[in-house]
């Protein structure tokens, strides 16, 4: 029964919210608010484009609010009128204090690590660049730094050896969604106690940063490993990148997919013609057989329809 649940005000953006917008609507949480960001033009022709949560919050008629400035002084009155018990933040900005401070029962936000782990907006991508072998979800309260409150609950999850951002995305979206139903319900009945974030003694602390476009570039001086990790961290979006040149030619392709390779030497960068049907790349340690392509301007291919319509004789990586 709705009495017996706290009423919510869901901030954030992306697919990746809402998921956890959808499990607090479906187990009858009152969402008494949806705050998400405002409507963008996009493609060619410019048309607006609402963001993900607006589009499930239209569908399901929760109430939508799409300030261009979170200090804004009516924004922030209509917040306190909807009298919301908790605020629940999943993939949003940084909320000034006037707003997170506003429900009793204090602000969550989920992040996509073991905090304090990759704290920061691309957790998931740096986990896997990175090469753990396990991340998870973690809610914590908001307070005036960003990803630095009291923790709540967190849920760990191992990661394949194989598996990219894209998947680890899907995954860590449906434990988020199940993650923010227990600490909504932990926090209107009193039963979380939050815990200062710690590390583990002997560990380094990691960020997460945004990622900008000089860091999806491949160094072919790297250990194949350490390439196929960056590969796997930035499929399927954005997309590790490297450039093929020749005399008078540049040929920028992204790399979605890979396999690493041992017991090759070669100059890194160089491209291993033994095999037509095997896109093949040295490393400074090892290589990589590139699986899954995009040249500029085309369709995704495998490494071997690739090869079919590229003959690399004469064509170097930068």
């Amino acid at each position: 029964m709705t009495e017996n649940l706290p009423r919510i005000v869901f901030m954030g953006t992306p697919a990746f919210a809402v998921a956890s917008l959808d499990a607090l609507h479906k187990a009858g949480f009152p969402v008494v608010g949806v705050v998400t960001s405002p409507d963008k033009p996009a493609g060619r022709g410019r048309k607006l484009s609402v963001s993900p949560v607006k589009e499930y919050a239209l569908g399901h008629n929760l109430k939508i609010f799409q300030p261009e400035k979170l200090r804004d002084a009516d924004f922030i009155n209509d917040l306190r009128h909807l009298n919301a018990d908790i605020f629940v933040v999943v993939a949003f900005r940084m909320l000034p204090e006037e707003v997170w401070r506003i429900p009793p029962l204090g602000t969550f936000n989920l992040h996509a690590s073991l905090l304090p782990q990759y704290r920061g907006a691309a957790p998931i991508n740096h986990a896997v660049m990175n090469g753990e072998t396990k991340t998870g979800v973690t809610t914590f309260l908001i307070d005036k730094e960003i990803d630095t409150g009291n923790i709540l609950l967190a849920r760990e999850t191992a990661i394949g050896p194989e598996e990219d951002a894209g998947s680890l995305h899907d995954r860590l979206m449906v434990m988020g969604a199940t993650l923010v139903i227990e600490t909504a319900a932990g926090l209107f009945e009193r039963r979380l106690k939050p815990l200062p974030q710690a590390m583990p003694r002997g560990q380094e602390l990691k960020q997460a940063p945004k990622i900008f476009p000089p860091d999806l570039i491949i160094n072919w001086r790297d250990p194949a490993f350490r390439i196929h990790d960056k590969i796997r961290g930035l499929s399927p979006y954005p997309g590790a990148v490297t450039t093929l040149h020749s005399e008078d030619r540049l040929m920028r392709i992204k790399i979605f997919a890979s396999r690493v390779m041992d017991n090759v030497t070669t100059i890194p960068g160089t491209i291993i013609l033994n095999d037509k049907s095997r896109f093949i790349i040295s490393c400074s340690v090892g290589a990589l057989e590139v699986t899954s392509v995009q040249p500029e301007g085309r369709k995704r291919m495998t490494g071997a329809e690739f090869l079919r319509g590229f003959d690399p004789a004469g064509w170097e990586l930068v």
